[in-house]
């Protein structure tokens, strides 16, 4: 049986999310998966659930090279955690975005580990909705494109004070403009970078953060316009895409996994859950890593997708 050693920096909402995920897939691919953990507190409840098997409150005490190394701890952290676990892992996978705005010229100079895959998240890619757009749409008869994510920050982690969360706070990585990165990065994985962009953006609601709560964008390609709204107000979640074509209006409706097709009325509905498209990335990654893959979300890209979300 393969073994699959990994070790996850930081074990917050999404790391666990990974570590479940991460379980059925390698009992389906019949590999032995194997979890050690880098945290503050060396004892949590959940570790016997999560199948943790050591916990370093200090990564200066690992005794080995780890197949992978997840990054998943704060954003600012993102870059520092690369340097620091370098010698510890053979590739690495990091939670978007790949660093905070202030950190960008960092990670354009951090000294990457020969022969390793550096792998940052796009789970939104491998949504059902936006697969069927990328494998079924001609993309090249899309004139004018609309997007928007619009939700209550408020309501994101239930039972946890959002003024408290790193999404509230610009130092840490906050704003909608990078934690909706997601946007641009299928939207790239769409159309490519646009010529240009347009951005505006600010804090216009009476929500307690000090960071940018809403960003309107225009970006102009040869042959399309692409417009996106993103914010942390809007009280009934809107995620959705609008593809003008020359030949019909077709409405990618992410928030409730649907495609319309405005001129015949045709409607198709996909039954998945969060954690049916983030497996299928972590699929992919694990093909990435065995060499089955081109890697398609590496460093480069990632910085240029977080540097497009600033209007650069």
């Amino acid at each position: 049986m393969r073994k699959l050693e990994v070790c996850f920096v930081g074990i917050g909402s999404i790391a666990k999310r990974h570590i479940r995920n991460l379980k059925r897939i390698c009992n389906n691919r019949n590999i032995l998966l194997e979890i050690d953990a880098v945290r503050r507190n060396k004892f949590a409840e959940e570790d016997a659930d999560l199948g943790i098997r050591t916990v370093y409150t200090d990564y200066r005490n690992i005794d080995r090279e780890y197949d992978v190394i997840f990054v998943t701890n704060p954003t600012e952290l993102h870059i520092q955690t690369l340097d620091e676990m370098k010698p510890y892992g053979k590739h690495f996978f990091l939670e978007k975005p790949i660093t905070s705005i202030t950190n960008v010229d960092r990670a354009e100079r951090i000294q990457l580990k020969y022969g390793s895959t550096y792998y940052v998240a796009c789970p939104l890619r491998y949504n059902a909705v936006i697969q069927y757009i990328k494998d079924n749409i001609d993309l090249q008869d899309v004139i004018s494109v609309r997007s928007i994510s619009s939700s209550y920050l408020p309501d994101w982690r239930p039972g946890v004070d959002y003024r408290k969360t790193y999404s509230a706070k610009k130092e840490l990585g906050g704003g909608v403009s990078i934690d909706l990165i997601h946007e641009w990065d299928y939207l790239t994985y769409f159309f490519g970078f646009p010529d240009e962009v347009q951005c505006i953006m600010g804090k216009k609601s009476n929500l307690e953060v000090n960071c940018e709560d809403i960003a309107i964008y225009i970006g102009e390609y040869k042959e399309k316009t692409v417009e996106l709204h993103l914010d942390y107000f809007g009280k009934q979640t809107i995620r959705e895409i609008m593809l003008f074509t020359n030949h019909d209006t077709i409405v990618g409706d992410i928030a409730h996994n649907m495609i319309h097709f405005l001129k015949t009325g045709e409607t198709i509905e996909f039954q998945e859950s969060r954690d049916d498209f983030q497996i299928r990335e972590l699929e992919h990654f694990l093909d990435i890593i065995s060499g089955n893959k081109i890697n398609d979300s590496d460093i480069n890209h990632a910085i240029k997708v977080l540097k497009l979300t600033q209007g650069e």
